[in-house]
């Protein structure tokens, strides 16, 4: 998936910001400034959403896929929308400021399987959309950016979370394949026995890496309905418990002063210490050097 957006755009579409290096196996995610554009034809291989974060309105974005015309103003907040496995071939009219493209894979899909009940996987039966508006697809959208600009605790979690969340949006909303409500076990939450397990997973791993997957696995829920049932038994999702307590470990590691600020930055899954420091600033209000002082 990180190499689509190189082979799709000419050089006239910057990358601006990219997923590659960060570990997320769900989705990828782009973030492009495009000028005036001919991109060659290619055949999708994942399930493409765009949304344009800044827009133009003077300009067109002109796209044939498997023979369906159509074409749209890029104004901020619209999207589009790709199955994958089509050829597609783009024209943009005029420079487009900044777009993100997500890309999901059809594995994705798979896991929805089973929780909408679905004969088939539906990753090639997402319909062709160009230029619509859809709050729930751009609110998950920027709050992926957000994480790809500003690293925090439980990103990858995060970003598991959030892709299984957009590709369930398709498949409700933008899906030929009958996509119906998910259904439920029968349990509302997580019992007692399965919830304390996760807990004490993630307490044993937090300073590891640790997936959506990993932990509804030892829930033995699929990692959709995990993610809702553990957000109902704790009252914050996945990605937070595990932010607060990777928080709170730094705070007490740099309250003992043994450690270095950059394995302090590590332990807690931070790929830097300048991103480590942004997000405990953040959360505290003072950085980990200020923090520590004042603990002395």
């Amino acid at each position: 998936m990180q190499t689509h957006g190189v082979r799709k755009y000419p050089p006239t579409s910057s990358l601006l910001a990219s997923s590659a290096g960060l570990g997320w196996s769900t989705i990828s995610v782009e973030l492009r400034s495009h000028g005036v554009t001919e991109a060659p034809v290619i055949v999708a291989r994942h399930v493409e959403i765009c949304l344009v974060v800044a827009g133009n309105k003077d300009g067109l974005v002109r796209r044939i896929e498997e023979g369906i015309r159509q074409e749209a103003m890029p104004k901020t907040g619209a999207i589009w929308l790709s199955p994958a496995g089509v050829r597609k071939e783009i024209v943009i009219t005029a420079p487009i400021p900044q777009t993100m493209h997500l890309y999901l894979p059809t594995a994705l899909f798979n896991r929805l399987k089973d929780d909408f009940n679905l004969p088939v996987a539906p990753a090639h039966s997402i319909h062709h959309a160009a230029g619509i508006d859809d709050d729930v697809i751009d609110q998950i959208g920027r709050s992926i950016l957000s994480e790809l600009t500003v690293e925090t605790a439980a990103s990858r979690v995060y970003v598991e979370t959030a892709s299984l969340t957009l590709a369930a949006r398709l498949l409700q909303k933008y899906c030929d394949s009958g996509a119906r409500t998910p259904t439920e076990s029968p349990a509302h939450s997580l019992d007692h026995i399965r919830l304390h397990r996760v807990l004490d997973y993630i307490a044993a791993n937090i300073e590891n890496d640790i997936t959506l997957i990993d932990l509804a696995g030892i829930a033995n829920y699929s990692p959709f309905h995990f993610a809702r049932k553990f957000t109902l038994a704790m009252g914050i999702p996945p990605h937070r418990y595990i932010s607060r307590i990777r928080l709170e470990n730094a705070m007490a590691e740099l309250t003992a002063g043994e450690l270095p600020l950059v394995e302090v930055a590590l332990n807690a899954q931070f790929s830097s210490q300048a991103s480590f420091t942004r997000a405990f600033h953040r959360a505290t209000g003072v950085t980990p050097q200020e923090y520590r002082r004042r603990r002395r």
